[in-house]
């Protein structure tokens, strides 16, 4: 699929509601087996989320929490991608693809509370944001074999079987970017690290891949665990000053990322600070941390940066011309890519039902989005999608990051995270 086809996206959060009366009622066509979708190569089975020659994808997204900004940014993109695809590139060559949006504001509750609500509608999750509600929803998602692309990245989520975590996990991550950090000499073996981390998977996942490479190079972590709803890091900063760090490490949101950051800048702790994507957000370039972030926050992500796809941000500016893109569309637009590629491989399996949908997912060895995200492997039962991570660093550039080396970054202490 050319880069062509991957639109840029909204700023403002698009709501598409799901079509009224969904049903897996097969039409009178049908064969024994369940629904038939004209494809011109044999007919497709089909069954819940598929109504006529329209799909229905769910999307549990944040436009109102601690991650909207990013929330909406992916949502949009993933919008904006389908859309493209309806006009072009339908699924099996028939389908349309429609998103049922809702937004959870983060809260696990209510994400399990909106599922209850779309999950007779539709035929797979296109987004479901926060590893805390990916958690919550994941036994349930598994009884009703629902393939689900989180915006999250915790390790735990690779033990749910219809989950395609999109990109390395966050213990991978982190050891990525202190693998890089140590390779470049901004950190050396034996040094204390301060890791900020929230409660909950993405933290607790984070600071595992921390201690983990700690342990490979003789370093000490000094560990916070905040709540997502703290915003002031000062206590901690002071903590890790008295304790003599040699680097920051960050497995928070953009907000907390920011409070460090100055905060470390006000009592004069100028160290690297290595960050877990999604540390990071453009805006925090326009807020008093910019420099201390320029200066010192690398980032490891699974999202490419924009200078690495200038076809997709000259279409995206073309078309929005007065909006700032984020690598949220770079993310979304990846991210639905690979969905499309999910739901090719049912085509060809000709079953386009849940269950068959979550078989061509297990297929799928090899899941290259042309460089927007890293490679993935969804073959690997509760391992890792992908062992590596594209190095980026905050700059004044659209995305409001670079990347600091030529393709994803590997570190070779990865292998013994399985």
């Amino acid at each position: 699929m050319k880069l062509g086809n991957r639109a840029g996206v909204l700023l403002a959060a698009t709501i598409l509601a799901a079509a009224s009366g969904c049903s897996t009622k097969a039409p009178d066509t049908a064969a024994p087996g369940g629904d038939t979708g004209g494809t011109g190569g044999g007919e497709v089975k089909v069954g819940r989320g598929v109504e006529g020659k329209t799909i229905t994808l769910g999307v549990l997204t944040d436009l109102t929490g601690v991650f909207a900004a990013l929330g909406a940014d992916i949502t949009n993109a993933n919008t904006l991608y389908w859309e493209k695809q309806n006009a072009g590139d339908k699924v099996c060559g028939t389908y349309d693809v429609k998103l049922d949006i809702k937004d959870t504001g983060y809260v696990p509750q209510q994400g399990v509370q909106l599922y209850s609500g779309m999950k007779d509608d539709i035929l797979a999750m296109q987004q479901t944001i926060g590893s805390p509600i990916n958690t919550a929803l994941g036994d349930t998602y598994t009884q009703d074999s629902i393939v689900n692309l989180p915006s999250a990245w915790a390790r735990n989520l690779t033990s749910f079987p219809g989950n395609g975590v999109v990109g390395a996990t966050y213990d991978v991550e982190m050891t990525n970017g202190l693998g890089y950090a140590l390779e470049k000499g901004l950190i050396k073996e034996g040094d204390t690290l301060g890791h900020i981390y929230f409660e909950g998977e993405y933290g607790a996942n984070g600071l595992a891949g921390s201690k983990y490479f700690a342990g490979k190079h003789k370093m000490k972590v000094v560990e916070a665990k905040i709540k997502p709803t703290d915003q002031d890091m000062s206590s901690q900063i002071t903590q890790f000053k008295a304790a003599g760090i040699n680097a920051l490490v960050l497995t928070t949101a953009p907000g907390q990322t920011a409070s460090a950051a100055g905060a470390a800048a006000t009592q004069g702790l100028d160290v690297p600070i290595i960050g877990n994507n999604p540390v990071f957000a453009p805006g925090l370039l326009k807020g008093p941390a910019a420099a201390t972030l320029k200066k010192n926050l690398i980032v490891a992500s699974p999202i490419n940066g924009f200078d690495a796809h200038p076809e997709l941000l000259a279409d995206y500016k073309k078309k929005y011309p007065s909006v700032t893109p984020s690598l949220g569309v770079v993310f979304g637009t990846g991210m639905s890519d690979v969905m499309k590629q999910i739901l090719d491989k049912a085509c060809e399996n000709k079953d386009l039902t849940p269950e068959g949908v979550l078989a061509a997912k297990g297929e799928l060895t090899d899941i290259d989005t042309g460089g927007l995200v890293v490679p993935l492997n969804f073959s690997k039962g509760d391992k890792s999608p992908s062992t590596e991570s594209f190095i980026l660093q905050p700059a004044d550039v659209d995305g409001g990051a670079k990347t600091l080396q030529a393709g994803a970054y590997e570190s070779p202490d990865v292998a013994g995270l399985g």
